[in-house]
């Protein structure tokens, strides 16, 4: 949120801006999507859009814009490989596209609304194109939104307060411990439990949200998304069993299971046997977690976590 604060303030003092946004990366580009930067007409600088000597450049090209008249939208590639044709000058082997969208007083309405939208936990959408600059309460298939055509034809949406859910269906010593470290990392933390009166959580003051549940009846809390992950912990077999049959059908981001792998073995055989596929059982992550050896439920966050860094790293790589 500092850098809509910072172009605030900015645009009130009748100041011109250039806000630098990464609309679309790939490779080992040290951008990525959603990548802001804030360079004002008084020489201040806030954010990144990857920094190094690119950054430094294309600065130099900002402030330069900033001295003219006319300040165009327009976009530029960035080519992380040498000295080449819309090279940057890095040699990390990526691509990413910066879209320079210049900001004055007239834009000071969008500005606020997107700072009171985030101040109050409110999502919505910013909409970039060649020809605007907005807000909507609008919400968006995900996080990122955008096409390029070429450079007159384009745009790029983006979701503010997006969260993606952690579902943690185990309410024990290690779902409190999960519900911390996510909690960290930005995560809107929900966490199940089908037993009264449980110390640990109630205890819980992590977790955004805590229900006591009829597992049978969890496809009703948990609605079909591709920005859910889900650890089932629970305090028995039978119900890591219930709950896995019931949402392995799921299209969530991430689906894992806590417990032994003799254990597991032995869930597998009969969910086979119960007409689920191999190829069904091959897509949940359990054990769940990186094998670090890990033994304390703060450990098994931790390998948890990692786990989950690991894989949604991977997926905005390959985006």
């Amino acid at each position: 949120m500092k850098i809509w604060q910072h172009i605030l303030t900015k645009l009130q003092e009748n100041q011109k801006v250039y806000l630098l946004t990464v609309i679309e990366n790939s490779g080992s580009s040290p951008g990525r999507k959603g990548f802001k930067m804030l360079v004002a007409e008084d020489g201040f600088i806030f954010g990144s859009v990857g920094g190094g000597i690119m950054e430094f450049s294309l600065v130099e090209e900002v402030k330069t814009l900033l001295s003219k008249e006319k300040n165009p939208i327009f976009l530029k590639k960035q080519i992380h490989r040498g000295k080449i044709k819309d090279g940057s000058g890095m040699i990390c082997s990526g691509k990413q596209t910066i879209v320079f969208h210049p900001l004055n007083k007239k834009d000071v309405p969008v500005i606020k609304e997107i700072i009171s939208s985030l101040k109050n936990n409110k999502t919505g959408s910013i909409h970039f194109s060649p020809t605007s600059f907005s807000f909507t309460n609008k919400l968006i298939n995900d996080k990122f939104e955008y096409k390029i055509e070429s450079n007159t034809d384009w745009f790029f949406n983006e979701q503010i307060n997006y969260k993606e859910t952690l579902y943690i269906i185990g309410g024990g010593h290690v779902g409190l411990a999960v519900s911390e470290i996510f909690i960290k990392l930005g995560f809107y933390v929900i966490v199940f439990d089908n037993r009264e009166n449980l110390n640990t959580l109630e205890n819980n003051n992590f977790a955004h949200e805590k229900m006591i549940i009829n597992y049978h009846l969890i496809n009703n809390y948990i609605t079909e998304s591709k920005n859910n992950y889900i650890a089932i912990m629970t305090n028995t077999y039978t119900d890591d069993k219930l709950l896995l049959s019931k949402l392995i059908k799921d299209k969530s981001a991430f689906l894992g299971v806590l417990g032994s792998k003799a254990k597991l073995q032995t869930m597998w055989e009969v969910l086979l046997k119960e007409n689920f596929t191999q190829e069904e059982l091959n897509s949940v992550y359990a054990p769940i977690g990186l094998n670090i050896k890990s033994e304390s439920p703060e450990e098994i966050a931790i390998s948890i976590a990692a786990q989950v860094i690991q894989l949604r790293n991977k997926k905005k790589a390959t985006n």
